[in-house]
């Protein structure tokens, strides 16, 4: 299976995730949809866009992405949120995670 298969998740998506070294849903499931996202913002041409987190979070669940944006918004804007301070922590110790 393509990640192009799962459902919210089309070519164009699929290349973006290529681009970051994400080229099969198993890596996206390993890697999780907010590192995925984090790994995208800072290491994409193309900056992605808060649909690319719920429709990485939604193909994971075999959920359409507006669902997930409906029902997992705000719980997934303080998970971010919460990934992003530790990245900053971790790079001022010197550690990169992506």
């Amino acid at each position: 299976m393509k990640l192009r298969d799962l459902k919210g998740l089309g070519p164009a998506s699929e290349k973006m995730l290529q681009s970051v070294a994400i080229y099969t849903p198993a890596d996206l499931e390993k890697v999780g949809a907010i590192w995925a996202f984090i790994k995208l913002k800072n290491n994409s041409a193309t900056r992605p866009s808060m649909n690319m987190l719920y429709a990485m979070v939604g193909a994971l669940k075999n959920k359409h992405w507006i669902d997930i944006a409906k029902t997992e918004k705000g719980r997934l804007i303080m998970e971010l949120d919460g990934y992003q301070e530790l990245e900053i922590i971790l790079k001022a110790e010197g550690l990169v995670l992506f």
